[in-house]
């Protein structure tokens, strides 16, 4: 268990690309899972692992295409989106129900 799984084998996250977009939309919250060790994140068939010392725009990259993404646990009142950088955010329909619930909406 580590603060990122949080013991869980998928999560639902926020993960949005800081240099495009993820699959047609610039940021999703969705499903992912976590290799064994969790340091890798798999979305949508795409691996991601840590950026070394990242952590203030981004903190992870895509392990096919280079891209940095910021990936993070929904927040339960709802904004993950940075103030600074606001985007639109598009909810996996596969997630809409648990994102409900844990953002109490």
């Amino acid at each position: 268990m580590n603060q990122l799984t949080k013991g869980q084998k998928r999560r639902l996250m926020y993960i949005e690309n800081k240099d495009g977009l993820v699959d047609g939309k610039q940021a999703r919250i969705g499903w992912v899972s976590f290799s064994k060790t969790g340091l890798s994140v798999y979305y949508r068939e795409k691996q991601f692992s840590r950026l070394k010392g990242g952590g203030f725009n981004a903190n992870y990259y895509c392990n096919e295409t280079g891209e940095e993404f910021w990936i993070s646990g929904v927040k339960k009142h709802g904004s993950n989106v940075h103030w600074a950088e606001p985007v639109t955010v598009h909810i996996d329909e596969d997630a809409v129900d648990e994102y409900k619930k844990t953002t109490n909406s």
